[in-house]
């Protein structure tokens, strides 16, 4: 009967499963994810919750208790420093079990085990909302912008607009030039007329 035995042995020796379970502790604390199957995933979670809560708590007596466990000073600097004071207003379900279907072979069923608040692509989304937040407002500045250049329109088209001054064309006085033509043309002709009349005289003679 296994009477005062909870939790999953995992087909492991307690010296041999907790080890499995600092390693993967500690690799939760430095990559913020792992990979892993659905039963470890599970038993791994009271561990790490455990010792969130020593960060949260923050004195040198819980740091300590979180070093003898994880044996792994940079994991326990990040817990402490990092990923503890995310924490400081959430009571308790710090991590997420995500399952990822059947692993080939063994049929094992996989899941990511990670942090909240620490999933991968998280700071791409905090920007991308800064981004949206900043278009949104520059929207809302055009916007009002976009009234007074209206305005500003209107002011202009009712404003009486100066007609443009198109000069009279006179028309070219022609009678004069044809005046002119003419005079010469009789000139000519009574110059001819008078060449030609001696001529006649003398063949009279």
């Amino acid at each position: 009967m296994r009477h005062n035995k909870k939790g999953n042995h995992l087909g492991r020796t307690t010296s041999h499963k907790k080890a499995l379970m600092r390693t993967m502790a500690a690799q939760l604390i430095e990559h913020k994810e792992i990979r892993t199957t659905v039963a470890k995933a599970k038993e791994l979670r009271q561990y790490v919750e455990r010792l969130i809560t020593y960060g949260k708590k923050g004195s040198g007596h819980h740091r300590r208790l979180a070093f003898r466990f994880l044996q792994n000073k940079n994991a326990v600097t990040t817990l402490f420093d990092e990923i503890a004071p995310t924490f400081e207003t959430r009571p308790g379900g710090y991590t997420r079990i995500i399952k990822l279907g059947k692993r080939k072979g063994d049929a094992a069923s996989l899941s990511l085990f990670q942090l909240v608040g620490f999933e991968k692509g998280g700071e791409a989304k905090k920007a991308k909302a800064k981004s949206d937040k900043k278009e949104k407002a520059a929207q809302k500045s055009e916007e009002k912008e976009i009234p007074e250049k209206q305005i500003k329109e209107k002011t202009v088209e009712e404003s009486p607009k100066e007609e443009p001054v198109v000069e009279e064309i006179q028309p070219i006085e022609t009678e004069t030039v044809e005046s002119e033509e003419q005079k010469n043309e009789e000139a000519k002709s009574d110059e001819i007329t008078a060449e030609e009349a001696p001529e006649e005289d003398t063949k009279d003679k």
